[in-house]
């Protein structure tokens, strides 16, 4: 399993820096929604976003010790929390930069976390990726027992190591005016948290709510009290169909306004030591177009969630279910890493705040946005790994006929370990 996970996760960083992911982030770019962009006067000194995340499931051995032991040891949901801040200004800092968000109490981060910026000089993302695959890359879309004519898209993994993109794989760009971003690059001043002096993890019982306050000598201090807190964790399981598909579902999360799964799978060559060489990588998406990863992978607006639905690209916030095609587990093999997320609320917050009446200029001296999201990832065919859940779930499925969920068995014996770790059995 942990093969595999490694092999996920280089295949992911690989795809994520491709130039059409960085074309869609980048178009996505603006300094406000469309409306409010036509009151602006001139653009804001400062911007600031909060991206607040809960992680479950596999997923959620990111969130640090405490978390990873919680599933091991089956206490709790096993739930982490992820926090990305980021203050971006117009102006030039006088002397070194320096910059601190004052969170409320019940953060558990201490009186502040700093904002840092990235270290001048170090080149950003590629770092080692060692021996890339040498293995077709087989790419299907859309939930449903079976992949429709047409799929798979095939492409040599080769050259997608070379950043050159499968045709039509991000065939119809969307334009996502309301999920701006700050970067280091846009920026004169700026500044993010985790970051290379302060990594704390946030603690699994943290809360947002309250008062937060950003001050820096580069930016206006910027304040707002928040009345929403991080999404419950999604809960989520899988089952095997006697086509070879597997039926993935899970509990509506309150709040969503959308969600969007992406799963990867690899057969390998047990037989080529060094623990097996990738024979055929497959990269399957629910999404019912042709869109893959890109702003996908990240938080998002729920007006720009609302496009996405209407373009089939996201699932609806009715939606509990997904099929994942029997012919990704045929190219791929039997074990599948699929991510789900729930797409959750935005808080904005502005300085003076926008008139009312949209004919009168405005002229803010910062903007805030708090984005939530809900994500888990499970092991779609790990060996009794394919229920998720309580005994009193009922099995949903987007297709007749489907198998009631078994019920959840005890942990036993070292591979019980494992299983508690993903919360599928007691």
């Amino acid at each position: 399993m942990l093969g595999n996970l490694g092999i996920f996760s280089k295949t992911i960083r690989l795809v994520r820096r491709t130039p059409v992911a960085i074309g869609m982030a980048a178009a996505g770019m603006t300094a406000l929604g469309v409306a409010a962009y036509a009151q602006l006067q001139s653009p804001p000194i400062a911007r600031y976003t909060m991206d607040a995340g809960t992680t479950s499931g596999l997923a959620a051995m990111g969130g640090g010790m405490k978390s990873a032991m919680a599933m091991l040891t089956g206490q709790g949901d096993g739930a982490a929390h992820e926090l990305i801040l980021r203050l971006g200004s117009t102006r030039t800092a006088t002397g070194g930069p320096k910059a601190d968000h004052f969170m409320p109490p019940g953060a558990g981060l201490g009186k502040s976390v700093p904002l840092i910026a990235p270290v001048a000089g170090k080149p950003a993302g590629v770092g080692r990726m060692g021996e890339l695959p040498k293995a077709r890359l087989s790419i299907f879309w859309g939930c449903g027992e079976h992949a429709p004519k047409g799929q798979p898209l095939v492409f040599d993994f080769t050259r997608l190591a070379k950043g050159q993109v499968p045709p039509g794989l991000y065939a119809q760009p969307l334009n996502l005016p309301d999920d701006w971003t700050i970067q280091a690059s846009n920026s004169t001043s700026y500044g993010d948290w985790p970051n290379h002096k302060d990594a704390k993890v946030v603690p699994g019982n943290a809360s947002l709510r309250g008062a937060h306050r950003i001050a820096s000598n580069y930016a206006p201090e910027i304040a707002f009290t928040l009345d929403r807190d991080f999404m419950p964790a999604l809960q989520a399981r899988s089952q095997s169909l006697a086509s070879g598909a597997y039926a993935l579902s899970w509990k509506p999360v309150p709040d969503a306004t959308g969600y969007y799964a992406w799963g990867m799978s690899a057969k390998v060559d047990a037989q080529s030591g060094r623990g097996g060489d990738v024979q055929e990588m497959v990269w399957w998406s629910s999404s019912s177009t042709q869109q893959f990863g890109g702003a996908m992978w990240d938080w998002l607006s729920p007006s720009a969630v609302a496009r996405l639905v209407a373009a089939k690209t996201v699932m609806p916030p009715a939606q509990t279910s997904c099929t994942v095609p029997a012919e990704v587990r045929q190219l791929g093999g039997e074990m599948t890493m699929v991510n789900l997320s729930a797409y959750g609320p935005q808080s904005d917050f502005a300085y003076p705040p926008r008139p009312a009446d949209a004919k009168l200029a405005w002229k803010p001296d910062w903007i805030a946005r708090v984005r939530f999201r809900s994500t888990t990832m499970l092991a779609l065919g790990m060996p009794g790994m394919d229920g998720m859940g309580t005994d009193e779930d009922e099995a949903t499925s987007d297709e007749p006929g489907t198998p009631p969920k078994p019920t959840k068995p005890k942990c036993k014996g070292l591979a019980g370990i494992a299983k508690r770790a993903a919360g599928l059995c007691e």
